[in-house]
């Protein structure tokens, strides 16, 4: 379909979405991102009207144009003109800025950071940073700039890490996270140690956790990891578990960057026994491999932060690829419940200050943030979600993207040429429930996945008196469901796990 868009005028495109069935615009809207012709983007921008069109059609249009492989200036130069100026539906501003700082990294990654649209987007992310007034308004431009990944944005997520609200700086943290180690400079680190020991002022739990796997993830010192080490002796009984069992999982791993330093430091028996490694907290951290061949291992990685009084604080689940030496996050969905402390009668540790009831998730994609999902924000839509919950499941990301596109002539010593050309699809659908239980003491939460990829490979050697083609084609459909189920009625908390795999069919 999109090989037909792109031989198609725009006219011809343009009748195609106007005619297109209302189950059959969103696939067409995503085709013809995919297509990046000038004549798609053009009928693009002649139908779609950011003031009339579904938010659920807008949203597939944006996160298209996110996940494009290889965008163009032109495509970037549409999203801004769509965005500007015009009174839009929250979840379609959000979606919109995270999918510009997307498109502003992809087009940097292929050396085109001189482009106009690309100054103009990062002018809006900034821009938009510095003036934003609410907490919300700046964790997105913050997710933005993570999708960004540019290092010269490092200095301004540094000032938020450091200065911001608990939820800002989580998310400055996370955003820094996402940078590759050459670009943790000590400036960096000095950053994540204040944050850490608290050097300047209190720091939520998540936020000082966050500081000390910066640190220990981008090749720390000795000293870095003893100081976290000792930390641990201060810190109440949840967070010195999460953060031991971190420290016990790099060591496992053979393909983290900090287990040699580890490893020399664990010779001192001061650190490494069994008085400083015996915390009973319920937290815990896992990681493992899932698949390992010459060229990819795949890993899988739970984290569940508890708080004291055994209700779930934070939990990311991660599904991640390593190929050589380059890092992916297939998927990495984090989720989120803060001020529970006050509902189950917990004091907040002093100095520290009291958090809004919320809960929420936010995913990465195919290492692109997308817009968090709030489940519910404060008491009273806590209490109108627990009176009417539905059980139906909230949508994070659905829709079909271009993965790969590529295209290549290979000139032959003998003279001939071979034209490759690789293009890879992929079809989505994320959803996540979480269900509160008052009543009952009980907190069930659930993440669905389903996927599929088609891989579509074509090499063709023409000559006027030869010709010769190699086709193939590779189908993948997968499908993980990940439950959780929390018991808080009673001490100790009951706790049930549950990751589904269904049968992968390849083709």
């Amino acid at each position: 379909f999109i090989q037909m868009l792109r031989s198609a005028k725009k006219r011809d495109v343009l009748q195609l979405l106007r005619r297109a069935p209302e189950e059959m615009l969103p696939f067409v809207v995503e085709a013809a991102v995919a297509a990046q012709s000038v004549a798609s983007l053009a009928a693009l921008s002649d139908f779609l009207d950011f003031g009339k069109e579904p938010k659920s059609l807008l949203e597939k249009f944006l996160y298209a144009a996110a996940f494009s492989p290889r965008p163009s200036g032109e495509l970037l130069h549409l999203v801004l003109d769509k965005l500007d100026g015009k009174q839009l539906a929250p979840e379609v501003w959000e979606t919109g800025i995270v999918a510009v700082g997307s498109l502003v990294g992809k087009l940097c990654q292929q050396k085109l950071c001189g482009l106009q649209e690309v100054e103009r987007g990062m002018e809006t992310i900034l821009g938009g940073l510095r003036d934003a007034k609410e907490e919300s308004e700046m964790v997105i431009y913050l997710l933005a700039l993570g999708n960004a990944v540019l290092p010269e944005t490092i200095p301004t997520l540094l000032d938020y890490a450091e200065e911001g609200p608990a939820t800002v700086t989580t998310v400055a943290i996370s955003a820094l996270r996402r940078f590759p180690s050459q670009h943790i400079s000590d400036e960096v680190k000095g950053a994540m140690r204040r944050i850490f020991h608290e050097k300047r002022k209190s720091y939520e739990k998540t936020c000082r956790l966050a500081a000390a796997e910066m640190l220990l993830d981008n090749e720390p010192s000795p000293m870095d990891v003893i100081n976290i080490l000792l930390a641990t002796k201060e810190m109440e009984a949840e967070m010195a578990t999460f953060l031991l069992l971190k420290v016990q999982n790099s060591l496992r791993s053979d393909h983290h960057p900090a287990r040699k330093i580890l490893k020399d430091v664990m010779r001192d028996p001061r650190i490494n026994n069994y008085n400083f490694f015996s915390k009973a907290g319920t937290s815990s951290s896992f990681s493992g491999p899932l698949t390992v061949t010459q060229d990819l291992l795949s890993t899988f990685g739970l984290d569940l932060l508890f708080l004291e009084g055994g209700f779930l604080r934070k939990s990311i689940s991660d599904f991640s690829l390593l190929s050589h030496g380059q890092w992916l996050h297939a998927v990495q969905v984090t989720i989120e419940a803060q001020g529970m402390e006050s509902m189950l009668g917990e004091n907040v540790l002093e100095g520290e200050e009291e958090p809004e009831l919320m809960a929420g998730m936010s995913a990465i994609f195919f290492d692109v943030q997308l817009r968090p999902i709030i489940f519910f924000q404060g008491y009273t839509d806590l209490m109108a979600k627990v009176l009417l919950s539905t059980e139906e499941p909230t949508s994070v990301v659905k829709g079909n993207f271009l993965l790969m596109d590529h295209h290549q002539v290979i000139p032959l010593q003998s003279g001939l040429q071979v034209t490759i050309k690789l293009q890879g699809g992929l079809g989505l659908d994320i959803a996540a429930n979480m269900d509160v239980s008052i009543w009952e003491q009980e907190l069930k939460t659930s993440i669905n996945t389903r996927g599929s990829l088609t891989i579509d490979f074509q090499a063709e050697l023409d000559a006027p008196f030869l010709q010769a083609m190699l086709r193939s084609q590779t189908e993948v459909e997968a499908s993980i469901h990940f439950d959780t189920m929390l018991r808080f009625s009673g001490s100790p908390v009951l706790m049930c796990l549950q990751l589904r795999e269904e049968q992968v069919p390849y083709r």
